[in-house]
Formats: C-alpha cells, sequence, structure tokens
C-alpha cells in the first residue's frame, strides 16, 4: 500500500568518494525517503558517512552518483530551506543571544517589528528568558547549542539537519537538551534529520531510525520508534524503549 504522508526528501542511490591518495568510498547506494513533519535519526558506526550524507541534503557536497530531490527537485547547493546546525559551536561570539538569533533574519530583510516577536517567541521556547543579552561566554555549552538550534529555526526552514548536535555534551546536560529539543520539534512540527552515534538519543527523538553499516555506508535497516509523544523520563526505562534500543543493537551487529 502506499504510503499516503507528503513525501519531501528522496535520496535516490546516492555514493559518494573522498578523492586524494586512496579515494575513500564513504556511502554506497543509499537509498530514503523523509517524509513531511517527520523526525528521521541516522545512527551508525563512526566513518560510516552519516555526515557526509546530510550535508550532501544540505547542499555542501555533491554526490559521485546518485540524486538527492527537494519537493521533487534536484539539491544543487545550500539553500536557505535547509537548515543545518553543526556539531561545532557555530554562534558568533561577538552577539548577544538576542543578535545570534536575528542575524538571519536580518539578511533576510525581514521588519524590526517581526524579528522581535520571533526571536522572543524562540527565547521563550528554548528556556533562555532573561539571557538575550548575554554573549556565548556567559552561557553552558547545552544552552549555547539550543542557541544555534533556534538560530536556524527562526529563519523558518522547510528541514532541519542536526549533525550530533549533543555529542560535545555530558550526559546530564545532553538529557535536558534532548528534553529541550523534543519540545521545540513538538511546537514547530518540522521535518527534522538528526545524526547522532547514541541509540538511546535517537530513540527519544524519532519518529523512525535507520541504521547505517560500518564504511562504505549503507541503509542495513529502518526501525519505526513507535512511542507516544510526548516523551519524558519515564519514556526512557520503559519496556517498549528498551526493546527498541535491543532491536537496534541487534541490527548494528549484523552490520
Amino acid at each position: 500500500m502506499p504510503d499516503p504522508r507528503r513525501r519531501r526528501l528522496e535520496i535516490r542511490d546516492v555514493t559518494h568518494v573522498y578523492e586524494g591518495k586512496t579515494a575513500t568510498r564513504a556511502l554506497d547506494g543509499v537509498s530514503l525517503d523523509v517524509f513531511e513533519n517527520e523526525f528521521l535519526a541516522i545512527v551508525g558506526p563512526v566513518g560510516s558517512g552519516k555526515t557526509t550524507l546530510v550535508r550532501i541534503v544540505a547542499g555542501f557536497l555533491t554526490p559521485s552518483s546518485g540524486v538527492v530531490l527537494w519537493d521533487g527537485a534536484p539539491v544543487a547547493g545550500p539553500s536557505p530551506e535547509r537548515g543545518y546546525v553543526f556539531q561545532e559551536e557555530a554562534i558568533f561570539p561577538w552577539m548577544t543571544v538576542r543578535d545570534n538569533l536575528q542575524f538571519g533574519l536580518l539578511a533576510q530583510g525581514v521588519p524590526a517589528s517581526e524579528r522581535e516577536k520571533i526571536v522572543a517567541e524562540l527565547v521563550t521556547l528554548i528556556g533562555l528568558e532573561g539571557y538575550e543579552r548575554a554573549y556565548p561566554k556567559e552561557l553552558s555549552g547545552g544552552m549555547s547549542k539550543m542557541v544555534e538550534v533556534a538560530r536556524v529555526l527562526a529563519t523558518d526552514p522547510a528541514i532541519l539537519l542536526l549533525d550530533e548536535p549533543f555529542g560535545l555534551l555530558d550526559a546530564q546536560t545532553r538529557s535536558k537538551m534532548q528534553d529541550q529539543l523534543s519540545r521545540l520539534w513538538e511546537e514547530k512540527r518540522k521535518t527534522v534529520i538528526l545524526v547522532t552515534h547514541d541509540i538511546e538519543e535517537a530513540i527519544y527523538l524519532a519518529d523512525r531510525v535507520v541504521v547505517f553499516t560500518p564504511r562504505p555506508g549503507r541503509v542495513q535497516a529502518e526501525v519505526v520508534v513507535d512511542l507516544p509523544r510526548p516523551r519524558s523520563l519515564e519514556t526512557r526505562f520503559s519496556p517498549a524503549f528498551l526493546e527498541l534500543k535491543r532491536s537496534i543493537w541487534k541490527e548494528i551487529g549484523r552490520a
């Protein structure tokens, strides 16, 4: 039976080879669909091509072969409709939280009154009321990361690409940021692709988890995460969550 959801992203037989003294095949024949408002997570070992794939989707890289279609049109370079959050810190250290959040809006020529409205909404959603005039050096790592996510969301991209956004955070902060991101997604309902090496993070946040093989990356399995939302601490210790974790680990073991 055909899927009734709207297909936004189509990845068709994508292979990517990094050329050099020794050519490295990062991806090998990856095909994948992503649907409107879906939260998709990609997990796999280091070097399995996860980041390469989302950079291709963002338009930062051109695949060696295959095609990526957004709403039926080939991806041919970066676009504001595809927002990207890097693992490394990327907010501007010389700007306040408020100025970072409105940076993209200024570039788009959004009027001041509308900018203030959008910034105020995002500050509330990420729980940083009172920090609007703070600089990045005055924020925790988790707070800075949520500013990065919110800055990308401010320009209302059609898809949000998250490349291990919480990978450098400690476990406790990471858990809190996952809760913040989950609430933010519930509010905004964006199409999201999350790259992560953390299986529990993938299950907690996503509607579907795609498991990659070791390099060269191929799709080993797709696991539907049928857990009720909103999710909470109880979700993490539920039998259904633990069963999903066991299932994904088995798929990784088969790769």
